[in-house]
């Protein structure tokens, strides 16, 4: 019959809520709707059902989140049903009666003895002496202290009668017999002991018991299952080869070390429990874990009041309208938009404003644009299908919409499909597992060592020291986990330890939210890391790890940091909004950096000094308040196919004693220099001024990293890495091939340095200043086989006292001269065509020859030789400009008696078009002619043919300049 023939749904709740449990589940089978009406009571009769047990009153989600209702009070119950008869699934072992005498045992009673002032028996030294197996002893309200250790021979249940503390123990138990369970109990320290329970073969239930100033120890094969517990006042726990014990929703505050200490390898001895306990441990939980949700007061903006959104970017036209409001307030507001307005690096150059070669061609441009229409294109030779030519297709769009290329950050189903160890360690470790525990206010967390096993999901740690340490040859699982305000780091890895750590949310720390060392390789997913106080992670003394699609932000200092030979791989991770670098790569750190979106940072998208030689590859690098990559003071690495665009500073910030390899990247529509190459020395002599802190920190020092005492007894790791990481890209001039530099705010590639510099086969293209500025240069730069097409001012502009070769290169349609040379140098077989001044410029006291170039001018002369320049210019072929074009093809001032013009050719009578031919348009292409042009692979996939690597001695000696933004001090 349904319930709502005769009475409406509501009166038959109300009916119903006055029902037992027994009653209720037999309601539930008489039918389909009996059933959805006892359902149907989950927030009234089940919720009171869960919270009125009497061995366990406490909230589901109590001690972390006990402000959370559970997805289903009924479920709960079932749930902790489940556990509470777990300790007595071993009952009656010794009975192994045959098939015939089975229907005629009878079933022996459990006894319940009281125990208490007054009554029968009066402590529990007596009770557990006269106790069978599985009899129940009640402790009535007081306390109970023995002077010497008690034994449990036989399976027991101890239950303290009245509210959690009207029962307190000062006894040490030792147990010896197979099962036990005790609840409602207070536990306290005898005076001869602080170990107040330990078992070693045994499994040990406690529920709903307080642990003050005491210690609970578990040795394997013994297991233990604590639910709702709370270990206060310097209280822990202690596992010694367990290979498996569950401690679920217990509290731990005040401890004086860690409150959970794992240790040794789990026994290989199972004992009866264990298969109960791992089908427990298997149960998931269906409430919002501390890890997936944001806590109150946990906003994206951390303590600094940032107020975008993760997935918040900039667009590039909010970046060229913030361009045009600084240019409109002009260079009397100071700061960053007065620097940016001009971008004045040097005293006495600046990309901005013309030179003085320039000025004098300004006046006629008015007239060559009024004059020469579009008839001059009739006789400007054609350059288009130049060995560079496929790199124009992707930059015709001056504002491509380079957000929507960045990568979204995998989930972690995603990354555990891609990865199967990640997945067998969810599935494999276990040992130690911790569930919804609340770790606060002392030093320690937990702590796993000696080969120790520790599973630990949706815990709070909250308050501490540190939160979780794991070290020697230990393995770890923590998924879910909120690791917040410790003192030190949240998560600490040394000693080859290893695990999985995923899905937790780690934040607000003072120190690293993640610390790296000694050897340990943990696998690190899907994390956000934000908000610390320092960085968000740290890999250091040989650390490795695999650090992928983590979410990164807010932090004080670099987002990930590595040093000391620490050699990570960090993968898909987005970093963001940290204030200082996105990752930073100091004193001989390595790693494999690829693949991350690294946006928003303060400081450098990527900063590598010291020593550090990283591989940076396919990266997006962009909307950064300073440069996009800085490589400083005796940086290297491998820097290759990563976008790097709209940053406020330079796309690249390379220090001239640096060592780096910058191939086949995108460098564009950054706000000041395409790529910066500056050398920098300490006035004192004593060494560069570099960072003092992680990647761009602010204070600290290295005693940061140093632990309780530690001091650098990890140093001594250093020597122990294997060398051949440190020589597996062994050069000694820097080396800048196959890269595109383009739509920058200033020059495109700015050279002021005292040492060798390679640059090779890279498109430099439509920077708002000049292409290439060789403003010093004390050793040779080597220009060859670029492509610089379309710059705002000047091709190539060389100062005085630089030596540089141009040789190979296609310098194309820019609006000041081709090549303006006052140094030394060479300026062999290149193709200047259709600049708007001249074409080769050889003033002041250019000491240079001249050889074997195809050039063309728009308005002006096609070779020059001014003043006091001495210039051999031999076997080189001047084409016709512009038929309005008044100015010789080749020049030389009267008064110069050092330049010597020989052999060179004048192509002006015949009809044009002129085509370049024998060879084709510079720079000159070894891509397979079965690749099509508009394939889109980064530069470096078609690297121009070179036959000449050059090596030089770095030399010291420089001047104090460097970046207006990522200067250190």
């Amino acid at each position: 019959m349904s319930p709502g023939v005769n009475l409406p749904v509501e009166v038959w709740r109300v009916v119903l809520a006055y029902l037992p449990l027994p009653e209720l589940g037999r309601c539930s089978l008489v039918c389909r709707a009996w059933r959805e009406l006892i359902l149907s009571l989950d927030n009234t009769r089940w919720r009171q059902l869960c919270l009125g047990l009497p061995e366990c009153p406490r909230h589901p989600n109590w001690p972390s989140r006990p402000h959370l209702e559970p997805s289903s009070w009924r479920e709960a119950l079932r749930q902790h049903a489940i556990a509470s008869r777990t300790w007595s699934r071993h009952a009656h072992p010794e009975l192994q009666p045959s098939a015939c005498l089975h229907l005629f045992r009878r079933r022996k009673e459990r006894r319940v003895w009281q125990v208490g002032s007054g009554l029968e028996l009066e402590t529990l030294r007596g009770a557990l002496g006269v106790a069978g197996s599985y009899d129940r002893v009640v402790l009535h309200p007081g306390v109970y202290e023995e002077q010497a250790e008690l034994v449990l021979k036989v399976p027991v249940e101890v239950v303290g009668l009245g509210r959690l503390g009207d029962v307190a123990l000062l006894v040490s138990l030792e147990q010896q017999c197979p099962t036990a369970r005790l609840s409602n109990l207070v536990f306290m320290p005898a005076w001869f002991s602080t170990v107040v329970y330990k078992t070693s073969s045994g499994h040990v239930q406690l529920d709903n018991c307080n642990f003050e100033g005491a210690q609970l120890q578990i040795r394997g094969p013994g297991t233990c299952h604590a639910r709702f517990c709370s270990f206060s006042q310097g209280s822990s726990t202690h596992f010694l080869g367990v290979a498996l014990s569950l401690l679920d929703s217990c509290d731990f505050s005040g401890s004086d070390s860690a409150s959970v200490t794992v240790e040794g390898a789990p026994a290989t001895e199972r004992n009866w429990a264990c298969k109960h306990l791992a089908a427990l441990a298997r149960i998931t939980t269906s409430w919002t874990s501390p890890g997936s949700g944001s806590p109150a007061g946990d906003t994206l903006g951390g303590h600094s009041g940032a107020t975008q959104p993760p997935e918040a970017t900039i667009t590039l036209e909010d970046w060229s309208k913030g361009e045009t409001e600084s240019r409109r307030r002009g260079g009397g507001g100071g700061g960053e938009e007065g620097v940016c307005q001009d971008t004045v690096i040097d005293d006495g150059w600046s990309d901005s404003a013309p030179s003085d070669e320039e000025e004098e061609e300004e006046e006629g441009k008015g007239e060559e644009g009024s004059g020469q229409g579009n008839n001059s294109l009739n006789y400007r030779l054609a350059h288009s299908h130049h060995g560079l030519s496929h790199l124009l297709r992707p930059n015709q769009d001056v504002s491509p919409d380079f957000p929507s290329l960045t990568p979204e950050v995998r989930t972690l189903t995603e990354e555990l499909q891609r990865d199967p160890g990640a997945q067998a360690l969810i599935e494999t470790v276990q040992g130690c597992v911790l569930r919804r525990c609340l770790f606060r206010d002392g030093k320690g967390g937990v702590h796993v060592c000696n080969h120790g096993n520790a599973r630990l999901e949706g815990n709070v740690f909250r308050a501490l020291t540190y939160a979780v340490r794991c070290i020697q040859n230990a393995t770890i699982v923590m998924l879910r986990n909120e690791v917040c305000e410790c003192r030190a780091s949240g998560v600490f890895l040394r000693l080859s330890s290893q695990g999985l750590i995923a899905d937790n949310n780690i934040h607000s720390n003072g120190e690293a939210g993640l610390d790296i060392r000694k050897g340990a390789d943990p696998i690190i997913l899907c994390n956000r890391i934000h908000s610390g106080l320092r960085s968000g992670i740290v890999v250091l003394g040989n650390g490795r790890g695999s650090i992928r699609s983590n979410q990164i932000y807010n932090n004080k200092e670099a987002g990930v940091y590595i040093l000391f030979n620490g050699n990570p791989v960090v993968s898909g991770n987005h970093i963001f909004q940290g204030q200082a670098a996105g990752i930073a790569v100091n004193e001989n750190g390595r790693g494999v950096i690829v693949e991350n979106v690294i946006r928003e940072n303060q400081w450098g998208g990527a900063d590598i000094r010291r020593g550090g030689d990283p591989v940076l590859r396919n990266n997006y690098i962009c909307h950064g308040y300073s440069d996009g990559v800085v490589v400083g003071e005796r940086g290297r690495g491998l820097i290759e196919g990563n976008h790097i665009y709209s940053n406020k500073g330079c796309g690249v910030w390379l220090m001239s004693s640096s060592l780096p390899q910058l191939l086949g990247n995108y460098i564009t529509h950054n706000r000041m220099y395409g790529l910066a190459v500056f050398c920098r020395k300490d006035p004192d002599g004593g060494g560069t001024r570099e960072v003092g802190q992680e990647g761009g920190g602010r204070g600290g020092g290295q005693d940061n990293f140093h632990e309780e005492g530690e001091l650098l007894a990890w140093e001594g790791d250093l020597d122990s890495e294997d060398e051949r990481l440190s020589a597996r890209r062994s050069i000694s001039t820097a080396l800048v091939e196959g890269n595109c530099i383009s739509h920058n705010g200033a020059v495109g590639l700015y050279v002021k340095s005292s040492e060798p510099l390679n640059v090779v086969a890279n498109l430099v293209n439509g920077n708002r200043g000049a292409g290439v500025a060789v403003l010093q240069s004390g050793q040779l730069t080597r220009l060859v086989a670029n492509c610089i097409h379309g710059n705002g001012r000047g091709g190539v502009t060389v100062e005085r006292e630089c030596r540089v070769e141009l040789r190979g290169n296609g310098v194309y349609d820019n609006g000041g001269h081709g090549v303006s040379f006052r140094g030394d140098g060479q300026v062999v077989e290149n193709d200047v065509v259709g600049n708007r001044g001249y074409g080769i410029r050889l003033s002041d006291s250019a000491d240079v020859k001249v050889l074997r170039n195809r050039v063309q001018p728009v308005q002006g002369c096609g070779i020059a030789v001014l003043g006091p320049a001495k210039a051999v210019v031999h076997d080189n072929l001047v084409f016709q400009g512009h038929p309005g074009n008044v100015k010789p093809p080749l020049h030389r001032d009267p008064g110069n008696v050092g330049g010597a013009l020989r052999n060179n050719s004048v192509t002006c009578s015949s009809a044009p078009p002129w085509v370049l031919e024998n060879p084709p348009p510079r720079p000159l292409s070894d891509r397979p002619s079965s690749l099509p042009p508009s394939s889109s692979c980064h530069p470096s996939h078609f690297a121009i043919s070179m036959t000449t690597r050059i090596t030089a001695t770095v030399e010291s000696g420089c001047h104090n300049n460097g970046s207006v933004f990522c200067t250190i001090l």
